[in-house]
């Protein structure tokens, strides 16, 4: 186990603290500085699949060194793959903590690329194909449960991610349709006959 006390200490190397070893983002202003003196337009950006291949070589090195990392650049956002022997371990319990990865790996982009309009997307050892290959047969068997009833169905709360995954098998669909209900963490999506 580490001794580092601080978080500082523990973000160091990983892209996100100013305490960089490699010293790629310039020194914060001196204290006396206002804030308003630096305009966010003027902030130094870097390259953001850059970035977030650093980020995540950083992290996964800690974590594991026998990891890999690509990142590519998709029209929308930035799509990493995670692969090794043991990437999956990094889904965590349904891919919670990918998701966590996901949501720092963001961040970093925001701060040291002042790319907030980028979307990350990261997959580790196939997990998130494998999830959507389950989502989509998932709407496929809700989809025809709905046509012969004729009545909705409400799924558990997801992410939007999720929920995306089964909005897109379901859009051509001819006998049913899926919308996204509720708010923040409870929103669900509900599969509705299109027609009736």
């Amino acid at each position: 186990m580490d001794n580092r006390t601080n978080l500082d200490d523990y973000l160091a190397g990983l892209g996100i603290s100013e305490a960089d070893e490699d010293e790629v983002t310039p020194p914060p202003p001196a204290p006396d500085a206002s804030a308003d003196a630096l305009p966010a337009e003027s902030t130094p950006n870097e390259d953001p699949k850059e970035v977030l291949e650093r980020f995540l070589n950083a992290l996964t090195s800690r974590m594991d060194d026998t990891l890999s990392v690509s990142v590519q650049q998709a029209e929308d956002a930035l799509e990493a793959e995670i692969t090794g022997e043991n990437a999956s371990k990094l889904a965590g319990r349904d891919g919670r903590l990918l998701g966590a990865i996901e949501v720092i790996a963001y961040t970093v982009l925001a701060k040291q690329a002042g790319r907030s309009d980028l979307r990350v997307r990261i997959d580790v050892g196939g997990f998130r194909k494998r999830q959507a290959d389950t989502l989509t047969k998932l709407a496929e068997r809700l989809a025809i449960q709905v046509a012969k009833s004729g009545e909705a169905h409400e799924l558990q709360p997801m992410p939007a991610s999720e929920r995306r995954v089964i909005h897109i098998a379901l859009k051509e669909h001819p006998d049913v349709m899926s919308e996204s209900v509720g708010e923040g963490a409870s929103r669900r999506l509900m599969i509705r006959p299109r027609h009736g």
